[in-house]
């Protein structure tokens, strides 16, 4: 038993943020469910009140006696249906996105996304009269908000990324993202309306972070502060505060031709592996593809 924990405990270690963020999920939601069975066993059943501290609730008096749960409402689910078809799509999505963003750009907008969703679901359990009766009973969990961040930025930058579904056959990415978003909107009217709402506010906060990418603002910044802020260690923070100089273009016309050469190279790349998949790219385009990555 021992092997099998150190085993887990190197694969996290070794692994990246995308198997960190599916190991986080797995581990809170065997936590949470074992604890459940051992309390039920001695005649304790208090598993929807710890639910209630780890699920982000609409009513604002729950919230702000528990606003932790903003965040740690994406890495909760009861269900074992619920995270296998969550971190499924976490899994397969993450490594489409990791094909042209970074590690930490992955973090950040599985993160962001998850807020983002929290706070539309919030924002509509409020305004909306059809959730006034149900709104100080209800509360929302489970990545899906994150998951359709880290989806929606997929297609947003590479709509054409073709993917070989199950029964179907090849599917583009931007069709798949749609039909997400139609099934969503369709679902608020349903029994998890409060989820299809934050489905929309994770895949809306995708789509903008490529978007705003593109004009070089980085909406994931926030992530990235807090995580620098709380991890780096003290010789990590005096190399950030040494002078680095780098060479710049000339000029704003200079900057703006170079930074059009390099995304016609890399949405060409993308439209190739879209046709043959990353195996048909040559070894100098997979090294440019890597390099462009961490900008």
């Amino acid at each position: 038993m021992g092997s099998i924990f150190d085993e887990i405990k190197q694969s996290f270690k070794q692994g990246g943020t995308l198997v960190r963020l599916i190991y986080i999920n797995l581990g809170v939601f065997l936590a949470f469910n074992i604890l459940k069975a051992i309390l039920f066993l001695g005649g304790i059943d208090i598993g929807f009140k710890l639910s209630q501290y780890i699920a982000v609730p609409a009513y604002f008096p729950n919230l702000a006696s528990r606003p932790w749960t903003l965040f740690t409402y994406m890495f909760f689910h009861e269900g074992f249906i619920h995270i296998l078809f969550n971190m499924l799509w976490l899994y397969w999505l993450g490594r489409i996105f990791l094909g042209f963003m970074t590690e930490r750009k992955l973090l950040g907008v599985y993160i962001m996304g998850g807020i983002s969703g929290g706070f539309l679901y919030i924002l509509f359990y409020n305004i909306f009269p059809a959730f006034s009766e149900v709104l100080p009973s209800s509360f929302a969990l489970g990545a899906s908000a994150s998951v359709l961040a880290v989806v929606f930025a997929a297609a947003a930058y590479a709509p054409n990324f073709t993917l070989n579904l199950m029964f179907i056959g090849p599917v583009r990415l931007k069709y798949i993202a749609a039909f997400m978003v139609v099934l969503d909107i369709i679902g608020i009217a349903g029994a998890n309306a409060g989820g299809h709402i934050a489905h929309l506010g994770g895949a809306l906060f995708g789509y903008l972070f490529i978007y705003f990418q593109k004009q070089n603002v980085d909406l994931a910044k926030p992530v990235y502060f807090f995580i620098d802020a709380f991890t780096s260690s003290p010789s990590a923070q005096r190399r950030k505060k040494m002078k680095v100089e780098y060479s710049k273009p000339k000029d704003d016309y200079e900057y703006n031709k170079m930074k059009a050469e390099q995304q016609k190279e890399i949405d060409a790349i993308l439209d190739k592996i879209s046709k043959g998949g990353y195996d048909s790219l040559t070894a100098e385009e997979k090294k440019t593809l890597f390099r462009m990555k961490g900008h």
